[in-house]
């Protein structure tokens, strides 16, 4: 397997929406993304690994923490066009992009190549998402997944989908947020404009889906979230110290 290069891009930008410089945000002496980025070096797969920031707040601070960081335009719509870039500036071939959100402190590295080892075994796909399962919530900050029986997504939502019109026992899959490229994706994705589906859900990789990209799911089990409220940050540092994986790199 490792005579496959596979490579892990964190993107990050300054002024998120619900919490001031999220990336920034202090959890037991680490800044939110440096939690990230060690946990994605735990990767046993990953060659490398490298934040795409938008900001030189936020790669003072990677140099700071000895965080590999890449500076790119402020301009970009989301974190795919700013993975995009990055790759692009590397100026080396991968047979993989791994896009690692930067807002989930508690990032289980086995879930990295859990999603790497389902791309190899399933290459005529061209993006992979990894699922969880959970009961219905009806928060629009998670991105709700539906899929065929051959694991393949045909939707993306903010709303609980689907509709349980039978008012049967039932439940939904979220969208997780370690996702795996081919570079000829990654490039067909970042070259088009905002699409229509996209634009109304505010999901990135609507896109993907409208463009025809091929995108399959694997079921993963655990306990990461994305910190998008204050409520989440508080959970993340009630999590934090009692996290085995916290203990090998703080």
């Amino acid at each position: 397997m490792k005579s496959k290069r596979f490579i892990g891009l964190i993107p990050l930008r300054l002024k998120s929406k619900r919490i001031f410089h999220k990336p920034l945000l202090n959890l037991i002496g680490l800044p939110l993304f440096v939690h990230v980025y060690r946990r994605a070096k735990l990767s046993l797969l990953l060659d490398d690994v490298i934040v795409c920031c938008d900001d030189f707040r936020i790669y003072n601070i990677a140099k700071k923490f000895n965080v590999k960081c890449i500076i790119t335009k402020k301009t970009h719509k989301n974190g795919t066009e700013r993975i995009s870039e990055a790759y692009k500036k590397i100026k080396k071939n991968y047979d993989l992009i791994v896009d690692i959100q930067g807002d989930e402190p508690l990032l289980n590295p086995k879930h990295i190549d859990d999603v790497i080892k389902f791309h190899l075994r399933n290459m005529s796909s061209d993006i992979i998402l990894p699922s969880l399962k959970i009961k219905k919530m009806n928060k629009t900050s998670i991105v709700k997944v539906i899929k065929n029986k051959n694991d393949e997504i045909l939707y993306l939502s903010r709303k609980d989908v689907p509709y349980n019109f039978e008012k049967k026992k039932y439940h939904l899959y979220k969208h997780l947020s370690i996702i795996s490229f081919k570079p000829n994706a990654l490039k067909k994705y970042s070259s088009s404009k905002k699409t229509y589906l996209e634009k109304l859900e505010n999901i990135e990789l609507l896109r993907a889906l409208e463009l025809g990209l091929k995108i399959k799911s694997l079921n993963l089990k655990g306990d990461s979230f994305s910190v998008d409220i204050k409520e989440d940050y508080v959970k993340a540092l009630k999590k934090l110290p009692k996290d085995k994986i916290f203990k090998k790199y703080r």
